[in-house]
């Protein structure tokens, strides 16, 4: 991980081969944790309107349509929409009169995604190949910007943030969960590709992501929801000797889980 096209191409690959395990097996979830280990950050979307099993991969680390505050009618991009599973939430609110656009980096996520929206029959989602950092969004066409768990895996986090401000109508705002840090991870995490792409070694602190969010021009930020994250120590172990293990979890060292929102 030297350098951003070194992330990317980790990140494309890791999630590429979640897709493609995910349509061998033919069982979203159970393709999703065989090949990753952190769905222990996931939340329930079982009873949300709007869910389909197919599109839960179990790969995100909140509920951002809880606190999105969406509107029938509503244009809504998601960033990082892998299978769907907030894109089809967030259509069962905007309604047939609105738009969700999610957007995928992973060519293989896209091609999952469509299959499920051609199963449910939408004609109002939108599912495009891009990268957050440079969407392909028209400037101030949308109401309202999600996230889960993805944000955290950009390189340019503050590049992501000003696409963000771009896209954005006026009065509109976003509503992204994401990983952050309190303290600093020892370098056995840092330094793991695999945990990267889990959305934990590529944490800001928490501090430093709030200050790029309000430095791209937001207002109103605020952290609606706070949940620590525990990693087992049968996965820490992989990346921590035992001293290292027991100093960790000694530390208070944090691990966190955010839903924040802004205006425009």
């Amino acid at each position: 991980m030297k350098n951003s096209n070194n992330i990317k191409e980790i990140v494309k690959e890791k999630y590429g081969s979640i897709a493609r395990e995910v349509k061998e097996e033919k069982s979203c979830c159970c393709g999703s944790k065989k090949i990753v280990d952190y769905t222990i950050f996931s939340d329930d979307y079982s009873k949300l309107d709007g869910y389909s099993k197919a599109a839960d991969l179990g790969l995100g680390c909140g509920l951002p349509t809880e606190f999105a505050d969406l509107k029938r009618g509503d244009t809504v991009v998601d960033l990082g929409a892998g299978a769907g599973n907030d894109v089809f939430v967030a259509r069962s609110i905007v309604g047939d009169i609105g738009k969700v656009i999610g957007i995928d980096m992973t060519e293989e996520m896209i091609d999952l995604a469509n299959e499920n929206k051609e199963k449910l029959g939408f004609s109002n989602v939108d599912f495009q190949l891009g990268e957050i950092e440079d969407l392909s969004v028209e400037k101030d066409s949308t109401d309202v910007v999600i996230s889960n768990c993805v944000l955290n895996l950009v390189s340019n986090k503050e590049k992501a943030f000003l696409e963000i401000h771009r896209i954005l109508k006026t009065g509109g705002h976003f509503c992204v969960s994401d990983i952050v840090l309190v303290g600093n991870l020892p370098e056995g995490l840092k330094k793991s590709a695999e945990m990267y792409a889990g959305c934990v070694a590529g944490a800001l602190q928490r501090d430093d992501y709030i200050g790029i969010i309000k430095n791209t021009g937001f207002q109103n930020v605020e952290i609606k929801q706070t949940k620590t994250v525990t990693i087992p120590d049968d996965i820490l172990i992989k990346y921590l000797s035992d001293e290292q293990l027991s100093q960790y979890n000694k530390s208070g060292i944090g691990i966190f889980s955010i839903t924040v929102v802004g205006d425009k």
